[in-house]
């Protein structure tokens, strides 16, 4: 009796959480079908976006994104962003681009770290994102 018991006890030990772990309700055939993988991995909350002009005055080592325009290329990895308060030297590392061509046209969204010297600031660019308008 006390084998039966246990192996009851063990039964229902490791089914409970496949039970658990199903889920449930109704499944719509005519409703569609996300075609994109779930993202996995990071942090996903409020971006801290700014104008030029806003992150001037901010403190060095900040984390900003800035959206506008790439409008001239300074250097190597170098270039102008522009947005309508002013503008800002950015860094823009090859890999960073993540194969995406932009032209002065385009307005992108940049996300990095505020470097600043003195007078002078310039964004160290970690992604480099089109938007639409």
């Amino acid at each position: 009796m006390k084998k039966h018991a246990a192996m009851v006890a063990i039964v229902a030990l490791f089914t409970m959480p496949v039970l658990a772990a199903q889920p449930g309700g109704f499944v719509d055939p005519n409703a569609p079908q996300n075609q994109q993988p779930a993202r996995k991995g990071g942090f996903k909350g409020p971006q801290n976006v700014v104008t030029v002009k806003e992150a001037k005055e901010l403190k060095d080592d900040s984390w900003i994104t800035v959206r506008g325009n790439i409008v001239k290329r300074l250097s190597d990895d170098n270039y102008l962003f522009q947005d309508p308060t002013g503008t800002l030297s950015v860094e823009i590392e090859e890999e960073d681009w993540k194969g995406q061509n932009v032209a002065p046209g385009d307005k992108v969204e940049l996300q990095g770290e505020l470097d600043k010297a003195f007078n002078d600031a310039q964004l160290d660019v970690k992604q480099v994102r089109k938007i639409q308008g």
